[in-house]
């Protein structure tokens, strides 16, 4: 693992920061866990289009938070959905919520471990599917290792999703995302302190630090392919999920994208790796 970036105290220290935000986040409109609990799907539309029919597959969730999207892919068919995070609050906060949606552990578990621990964690030994949702690298200093994981857990024939937000948008400046304000290539971690969250930024908060890391793109296509899975495809969208910067405006669909007198850069792209079948 790339440890040495960053602090000793990383992991205990974003576990904090992220064990704070579970109820925050919970009772937040961002989430909206009332029309949630109505629908059962907050999957994005080119997520389901390029992960595909679900049906009667088995689907592990990496950094799954308090669940809503584990949960999703289980409405959506399939037979078997198993969610892993590092937050104890947010693994009951999911399994509650399971509970709540009339899923058992056999058809919905949640475990709480270390998402480098995966192997040892979770329940069974490989998933048709392994994915895992946005805002997810960023929290880890090791995507060699992260990669090697996931595709350990991969079933022969199964692959690899994941979405995630582009690097390109951290090195922008905040208000017009216009100017290269930072070092696309840094290695150093982000070690800062910040209140609230982005569900809402003004929220008081306890625990404000963090410790982050931003990997290139080709980073993570490298480290996916090194650990033996085949890139099916990488594709780059021109919209997020939040207005990352001051000038992106939410269009009727709910993603947020530069005005259309704009040139466009990516801000979100997605991943799909296979296994080969035995």
């Amino acid at each position: 693992m790339r440890e040495e970036k960053g602090p000793d105290d990383w992991r205990e220290v974003n576990r904090a920061r992220w064990d704070e935000r579970v109820v925050l986040h919970t009772a937040s409109d961002y989430y909206d866990q009332g029309t949630f609990l109505r629908t059962r799907d907050v999957i994005r539309d080119f997520e389901a289009a390029e992960v595909g029919d679900v049906t009667g597959r088995s689907l592990l969730h990496l950094q799954c938070h308090f669940g809503q999207d584990t949960l999703s892919w289980a409405h959506r068919g399939a037979a078997r959905v198993v969610g892993l995070d590092f937050s104890e609050p947010a693994i009951e906060t999911a399994r509650d919520l399971a509970a709540e949606l009339g899923y058992g552990p056999d058809r919905a578990a949640f475990v709480a471990a270390d998402v480098y621990d995966a192997a040892e964690a979770v329940p069974d030994p490989a998933y048709d599917i392994v994915y895992t949702g946005i805002g997810a690298v960023n929290w880890l200093p090791d995507l060699v290792g992260w990669a090697e994981t996931a595709a350990s857990l991969v079933a022969p024939g199964g692959f690899l999703y994941l979405a995630e937000f582009h690097p390109l948008g951290d090195v922008l400046d905040e208000e017009t995302g216009s100017r290269v304000a930072f070092d696309y290539f840094r290695r150093a971690a982000w070690d800062e302190e910040t209140s609230g969250s982005y569900t809402d930024f003004g929220a008081p908060t306890v625990h404000n630090r963090s410790v982050e890391w931003q990997h290139s793109l080709g980073e993570v296509v490298s480290a996916v392919a090194a650990a033996g899975l085949r890139i099916a495809f990488l594709h780059e969208h021109d919209m997020t999920l939040f207005q990352r910067f001051g000038v992106l405006r939410r269009g009727e669909d709910g993603f947020y994208r530069f005005p259309e007198d704009r040139p466009r850069i990516p801000l979100m792209y997605s991943l799909k790796a296979t296994k080969p079948a035995a």
